[in-house]
C-alpha cells in the first residue's frame, strides 16, 4: 500500500461522520476513500494558495498517505478530522517555508511570480496576488502565517486551528491577534486590503491564553 485506495463510488457513507469512516476504515482500509474524496479538495486549494499548484498535488498526496497510515492513533472524540487533515498539511507546508516566503518576497517586488500565479485562478483568490499583502505575509513568523491563514483562508475556526496545530487556545489568539496587526500596519495605506482579511476578534483570553506564543 503506497497511499491512500482510491475513491470507489460505494465507499462514501453519507450517514457517517468522519470519525466513523476513519473506525471502521481499520477494518476495511477502501473505506478511507471517502475521507478523500470528502476534504482532499479543500486541502489542495488551501496547499495552492500557498505554494502553487504543482506543489499543492504533492501535499494533498502526502497529507493523505499519512492520514492513512497513523488513522489507528486518530482521536475519534473529535468527529469532524478537518482540523486533523489541515495540521498535516500546515507540517508539511511548514518544510516549504523558505520557498513560500521567497514566492512571497519575489510577488511583493516584482508583482509577480511563477510560483504564485496559480494563486489569481479563482477570482476569491485575487486578494492573494497583491504585491502589499505578499510582503506583509512574508514577514510573519511561520507560526503567526500558519494561524492567520488556517483562519482567513482555511476558515478554521479558533479551536480548529488549536486542535489542527496542537497549540494551546490562547496562543490561536495571541498568534492571530499579532498577525493581524502587523499586517494592518503593513497594509495600512490601502484600507482596501485590511478590510479584506476582517474576521471577528477573538473573545477575551481566559486562562489559556496566557500561554506562551
Amino acid at each position: 500500500m503506497t497511499g491512500p485506495p482510491p475513491a470507489h463510488p460505494d465507499t462514501e457513507r453519507e450517514d457517517e461522520d468522519d470519525a466513523d469512516v476513519i473506525t471502521q476504515s481499520l477494518d476495511e482500509p477502501e473505506l478511507f476513500a471517502g475521507l478523500y474524496d470528502r476534504h482532499a479538495p479543500d486541502i489542495h486549494r488551501y496547499a495552492a494558495r500557498r505554494l502553487g499548484e504543482g506543489a499543492a498535488d504533492d501535499i494533498t498526496a502526502e497529507t493523505f498517505l499519512i492520514a492513512f497510515r497513523t488513522r489507528d492513533r486518530y482521536d475519534t472524540a473529535h468527529r469532524l478530522a478537518r482540523p486533523w487533515l489541515y495540521g498535516i498539511a500546515a507540517n508539511l507546508i511548514g518544510k516549504h517555508r523558505r520557498t513560500e516566503v521567497r514566492a512571497l518576497k519575489a510577488l511583493a517586488r516584482t508583482g509577480h511570480d511563477p510560483v504564485a500565479a496559480s494563486w489569481s485562478d479563482r477570482s476569491d483568490d485575487r486578494l492573494a496576488v497583491q504585491a502589499p499583502l505578499a510582503g506583509a505575509l512574508a514577514k510573519l513568523s511561520p507560526g503567526d502565517r500558519h494561524v492567520l491563514l488556517l483562519v482567513a483562508w482555511a476558515d478554521l475556526g479558533y479551536q480548529e486551528v488549536a486542535d489542527a496545530l496542537r497549540i494551546p487556545l490562547g496562543t490561536v489568539r495571541s498568534r492571530l491577534n499579532r498577525a493581524r496587526r502587523k499586517v494592518r500596519e503593513a497594509l495600512s495605506t490601502d484600507p482596501s486590503f485590511t478590510s479584506a482579511l476582517d474576521m471577528p476578534s477573538p473573545p477575551p483570553s481566559g486562562p489559556s491564553s496566557q500561554s506562551r506564543s
